[in-house]
């Protein structure tokens, strides 16, 4: 059973049981998912050593985690793995909902053009995570170690201490941070005898993944009242491979082992798809609902993302979703703090941002659930006017609650964000993920921030580029100038790169007239905006976003060397 080619990762003898010696690490990583591995990629990218422990030997089993959103494509194009995934996924940006065969309405998830990446694609967790190997053994930063198993983790105040079970015994190695991301049921979790706070919800759900050949489109379906299903709702997706994946919503008193079985799941499907229809089962789950994460996500020097940290309702794509980002929040942090430019402190952002968006999460999803599932004489009312509404009045639309599809959590308390002084009337806020727009004609305004800090400027002939704006670059935290330019202006950048706005998106997108300017952290965030540039603003912003008291520049024969 199953399409998908499963081939399993040798396990290597760690240098710690060859040698005996002791052994300390910058980074170690606990879980090769697709968050654990995102990390270890990303660190790199930064110039950051890690050791990734996982104890399997291959990749996950079951299709998992389908629904790629366009964020999570932009971080993984940032590291160089999202190219192989968009040419083997399925990309959609449409959705359908029903209520029992009447199609209530469609929705657009990315209606306007001119975004590099699509909305989402569909692609098997299992695919997600090969291409993430490949690009970890592609890196000599990165040394990823199957078939080891945590069994012991001691944090102290300097370092953390783990003892690791291999096919060649036990060993013991050091690090100096620790990223648990070993997923819902997190070894690392447990040893440190950390509990999730939050809720189950009774109801149970089928998941089914299915071979077949239809002419369902890339679109995702979705049912009140199913015709075919006596649960009260259902949902189609495509995925790469001619698979399809089916989510039946079974009910809170059902057996889940028993549903789990070929003689429960055909039926049920035969009645959706029909008799005749062919189809053979990949992969099949029943699970709850569950909203619950840890009270904090640091923990000293052990720091947690992903489903060890967070567990949200599958329906709208936010758990792998939200995972990928937590490597990204947390990954140019540790690679600040590692080397020297940042203080410890500024760990405590990655708590208190992440905490944040699994809260924002965790609110969306269950609201979702409790109008899925709604239970009582009001919630069932409330559910069922909605539903009779929405094919004829689009404000009975916005109150249908299918699934709200993941988006980037703007941070908006993030205790890094410079608060607006000036007026604006739309942009990207502080706290907010950079919008994409194509420049240069063929290129893309993300594809030039990431690594380091950027300060983005807004040229215009009454606004030419400041004298101070050069110096960022020599700060001992950097800063990347870049020089937006309207298209057709013709004018030069002081030396700097300058970026032509092809399609006037990128104006239009950061409500940018000439002069304004914004400061963007590595994780293409946003940390503070101006109408004109303002040396010491920026550098107080700057100081802000590192959790430093100063930013100083650099020492002049650092500068001789640079220039």
């Amino acid at each position: 059973m199953g399409s998908y080619e499963y081939k399993t990762y040798d396990f290597v003898t760690p240098e710690e049981q060859r040698t005996g010696a002791p052994a300390r690490h910058p980074v170690v990583i606990v879980g090769a998912g697709p968050v654990g591995l995102t990390a270890a990629v990303d660190l790199a990218y930064r110039g950051v050593r890690s050791v990734v422990l996982d104890d399997e030997n291959q990749v996950s089993e079951g299709s998992r985690a389908i629904c790629w959103a366009k964020r999570t494509l932009e971080i993984w194009d940032r590291l160089g793995c999202a190219e192989p995934m968009e040419a083997k996924g399925i990309t959609w940006k449409l959705g359908k909902v029903f209520d029992g065969d009447r199609h209530l309405y469609t929705f657009d998830l990315l209606p306007e053009p001119h975004h590099k990446h699509p909305a989402f694609i569909n692609l098997q967790q299992y695919y997600a995570e090969e291409y993430l190997i490949d690009r970890v053994n592609a890196l000599d930063a990165v040394e990823l170690r199957w078939s080891n198993r945590v069994t012991a983790v001691e944090p102290d105040a300097d370092k953390v201490t783990l003892t690791i079970e291999t096919p060649d015994g036990p060993y013991r190695t050091e690090c100096d941070y620790l990223i648990a991301c070993d997923g819902a049921r997190s070894t690392v979790r447990k040893l440190m005898d950390l509990e999730f706070v939050g809720r189950y919800f009774e109801d149970r759900f089928l998941i089914a993944d299915v071979k077949m050949k239809a002419n369902f489109p890339t679109e995702r379906w979705f049912w009140y009242h199913p015709p075919f299903h006596e649960g009260p709702s259902a949902l189609l997706h495509r995925q790469a491979d001619d698979v399809f994946r089916i989510d039946l919503q079974l009910g809170p008193e059902v057996d889940p082992d028993e549903e789990a079985t070929p003689e429960k799941v055909v039926p049920r499907l035969k009645k959706m798809l029909g008799e005749d229809v062919e189809f053979e089962l990949e992969w099949v789950s029943v699970y709850r609902f569950q909203a619950r994460r840890l009270a904090k996500f640091r923990h000293g020097r052990v720091l947690f993302a992903g489903d060890s940290a967070h567990q949200v309702s599958p329906f709208g794509a936010r758990g792998g979703n939200s995972g990928i980002p937590d490597a990204e929040n947390l990954a140019w942090k540790l690679a600040l703090v590692l080397g020297g430019k940042a203080p410890d402190d500024l760990l405590d952002s990655y708590d208190a941002e992440r905490v944040y968006a699994a809260d924002d999460n965790l609110r969306i999803t269950s609201r979702t659930t409790d109008f899925m599932s709604a239970k009582g004489a009001v919630p069932v009312a409330f559910r069922d006017a909605a539903l009779g509404l929405a094919t004829k009045w689009p404000f009975a639309r916005a109150l249908v609650n299918a699934g709200r599809l993941s988006t980037a959590t703007v941070h908006w308390d993030s205790p890094l964000n410079t608060p607006d002084g000036d007026d604006w009337a739309g942009g990207v806020v502080a706290g907010q993920v950079c919008e994409d727009a194509p420049v240069n004609g063929d290129d893309w305004l993300l594809d030039h921030l990431g690594r380091d800090f950027a300060f983005l400027y807004f040229f215009g002939a009454e606004a030419p580029v400041p004298d101070g704006l050069s110096g960022l670059a020599r700060l001992e935290i950097p800063v990347q100038p870049l020089v937006v330019v309207p298209q057709g202006e013709g004018a030069t950048a002081g030396g700097l790169t300058a970026l032509a706005d092809s399609e006037g998106c990128a104006f239009a997108r950061y409500d940018a007239r000439p002069g304004s300017c914004y400061l963007v952290r590595p994780d293409q965030t946003v940390a503070g905006r101006w109408r004109r540039f303002d040396e010491a603003a920026v550098r107080a912003a700057l100081a802000r976003a590192s959790c430093r008291d100063a930013v100083a520049p650099a020492a002049p024969q650092e500068q001789a060397a640079e220039a």
